[in-house]
């Protein structure tokens, strides 16, 4: 069973993730916002196979995860969720390290597509 951090904000959000992800195949993890991604991250040893982030949130954004979790000894595999999806934020989370970018509001079929594809290859 693979092990998501999700870090979003917006109330409906975990929802619709949670009914994307099969609970046989997936263990979901949610936090609201950077302090608390942080304070998960660092209690569980940055123990998860993969970390789905909004940009915009408070506390700390979603780039500022981004850069912790990618500067660790494993980093950790990041799907970018944002509906600020300008090119200049694309750009800037791939520079630090995403592996992926999906904009809001996703598509069920290609978050779930995205979450395979990422946990296969780190595996």
């Amino acid at each position: 069973m693979s092990k998501i951090l999700l870090v979003e904000d917006d109330e409906i959000m975990p929802k619709i993730v949670a009914r994307i992800l099969p609970t046989s195949e997936y263990e979901l993890d949610h936090v609201s916002n950077g302090k608390e991604a942080f304070e998960k991250l660092e209690s569980t040893n940055y123990g998860y196979d993969l970390i789905i982030t909004d940009i915009m949130m408070p506390y700390a954004n979603g780039f500022e995860i981004l850069s912790r979790v990618k500067s660790q000894p494993r980093p950790i595999p990041v799907i970018i969720v944002s509906n600020a999806g300008n090119e200049d934020m694309i750009m800037e989370g791939f520079k630090l390290g995403a592996d992926d970018f999906l904009k809001k509001p996703i598509i069920p079929a290609e978050l779930l597509i995205r979450v395979k594809r990422l946990l296969m290859k780190n595996k």
